[in-house]
């Protein structure tokens, strides 16, 4: 039986039990918090695998949001349920910000009053091709469009056949990036989840070497809880990328300066014209985190 139970609604949409998902989490807890190098766990036959591959039939071919293409990130492509029309994908990724699901994740983590994000930040569908890579980092924090803090990434991986020779394992790295502890490969139907903090370092660092005509896919979920304090106590960061000892990664430069540009940056400064040549992204951040409440 899967970790987690769907049924079938006569409209061709499936739905969780709340229940069932509840009492699942609850009896992985203590092996998701005692997990190393940082709370994790990776689950088979997470999902019904004939539900996932019934998602592959769907899975768009062109037309993605994003596309990424540099030293850290290579020959990846996402998109968000919002550019998606096929009615399987788009169920299964609306249950996946449901209610059971909350429950199933709170129960797992002990994390309480979980959010989910309409928008699917960073999330939705990931595709992977032959050569691609993402280099071991730490998520981004904030969703700034919400205000809410980012706490866990859910994983699903719906590729039939994978060969250990195609590489694409997830790597969990220590927080010193001294080692790899934990690596997973993208079987069908396997989930990992694991905390989100500022040193919960993972990546597929290796790149993959699958036929042309196949690719690495996934399912990518994250989730929130609200701040207590304020967004102003948090510091504020977007993806970090680390160096594996000994490896050839490059160190990432770019979002290096703009950390420390955003930490250091006084307000009266973004307001003046000279703040015109500061990346967007780094402009959006500043306003977000100096403008007066």
């Amino acid at each position: 039986m899967p970790v987690l139970e769907t049924r079938s609604l006569a409209n061709g949409m499936i739905m969780f039990d709340k229940d069932q998902c509840a009492a699942a989490g609850q009896a992985l807890h203590e092996q998701y918090a005692a997990a190393d190098p940082f709370p994790h766990i990776v689950l088979d036959d997470f999902i019904d695998a004939e539900l996932l591959r019934s998602l592959l039939v769907e899975w768009p071919t062109s037309g993605e949001e994003l596309a990424f293409d540099r030293a850290q990130e290579r020959l990846k492509l996402a998109w968000r349920p919002i550019n998606l029309t096929t009615p399987g994908l788009r169920n299964f990724l609306a249950e996946m910000n449901s209610e059971p699901i909350l429950a199933f994740l709170e129960g797992l983590t002990g994390i309480k009053k979980l959010l989910t994000d309409p928008y699917y930040s960073g999330g939705g569908l990931h595709e992977m091709r032959c050569g691609g890579h993402l280099g071991i980092h730490a998520d981004f924090n904030i969703q700034t469009r919400i205000g809410v803090l980012r706490r866990l990434n859910l994983l699903i991986y719906l590729n039939d056949g994978w060969q250990p020779e195609w590489e694409g394992d997830l790597e969990l790295w220590t927080r010193d990036m001294s080692r790899c502890v934990r690596s997973a490969a993208p079987v069908m139907a396997r989930a990992v989840i694991f905390n989100t903090d500022l040193d919960s370092f993972h990546g597929v660092p290796t790149a993959i070497a699958c036929p042309p005509d196949r690719a690495r896919r996934s399912i990518a979920l994250y989730y929130y809880t609200a701040p207590t304090a304020g967004l102003d106590t948090v510091p504020v960061r977007d993806t970090v990328f680390k160096r594996r000892p000994g490896s050839s990664d490059r160190t990432d430069w770019q979002v290096m300066r703009q950390h420390k540009m955003a930490d250091w940056i006084p307000p009266a400064l973004y307001r003046r014209s000279a703040i015109d040549w500061l990346p967007p992204a780094l402009y959006r951040m500043l306003r977000a985190k100096k403008a007066p409440g």
